[in-house]
């Protein structure tokens, strides 16, 4: 299938690893372009560079009110378009209700929610139609997971966000989803199985909860997440697809 990403340009921020940058490979493979963003200007170049010649790397913090107008300023400066966005953030700090401080809370409220909000809502504001907003978020949207308590109170609102922002720009032409990644082989998720002091044992039990009976791969949530942002998902909107191996209960 041709995916029709040939030439097409999008922002994917916190993709210099993981999840954000396994879509970034598949964008790029299909022949799109990619600004994508990371921490500092050295990890986004670098990422940038494996990549090749239709990736750009450029250090932006998620918080940065300033970051949404660069990013979009980068991609028609170097590219000379914008098509959508990926909206990837790194997971909050782990804990319960009782552990997590007030300060934990705010800051991850300015990078993973009111960060994500200002640029989806720049983007939206610069797409024409044919446009796409993603966010990654995560299957606690649906199902609070253990130990991750400022995610389970996070995600949920984002997801809230994304279907309102979908019914609003639609008329337009724009499409606005969210992806769902289960238990994906990440340094996030060997970090979250290291926390129970027995990450071998933490992993085979997670893998036996899920139907398929394993973490899922990288680049399995890559190519999903590119193909929706492509225009061969152009009648997909304001829905939130899990790719979790069919971890998740309900429907």
């Amino acid at each position: 299938m041709d995916l029709g990403l040939t030439d097409r340009t999008y922002v994917v921020t916190g993709a210099t690893r993981g999840l954000g940058f396994a879509t970034a490979r598949e964008l790029v493979a299909e022949g799109a372009n990619v600004v994508i963003t990371g921490r500092t200007e050295e990890s986004a170049a670098a990422a940038a560079a494996a990549l090749g010649a239709r990736a750009l790397g450029v250090a932006a913090d998620n918080a940065d009110p300033d970051a949404p107008d660069r990013l979009v300023a980068a991609a028609r400066e170097r590219f000379g378009r914008l098509d959508g966005v990926l909206i990837s953030v790194g997971g909050p700090p782990p804990g319960t209700a009782a552990d997590n401080t007030d300060e934990q809370w705010r800051a991850a409220f300015e990078s993973v929610f009111l960060g994500a909000v200002r640029l989806a809502r720049t983007a939206a504001a610069e797409l024409a139609e044919g446009g796409v907003i993603g966010f990654v978020l995560s299957g606690s949207v649906h199902e609070p997971i253990p130990g991750l308590t400022v995610s389970n109170g996070l995600r949920p609102g984002l997801a809230g966000f994304a279907k309102s922002l979908a019914n609003e720009v639609g008329p337009r032409g724009i499409r606005v989803l969210g992806v769902l990644p289960g238990r994906i082989a990440t340094d996030r998720m060997t970090q979250l199985d290291a926390l129970s002091g027995d990450p071998e044992g933490s992993r085979a039990r997670n893998s036996a909860s899920i139907p398929l009976g394993r973490y899922g791969k990288p680049e399995e949530f890559g190519r999903v997440a590119a193909f929706l942002l492509s225009p061969a998902a152009s009648y997909v909107s304001g829905v939130m697809v899990p790719v979790d191996g069919g971890a998740l209960h309900g429907f």
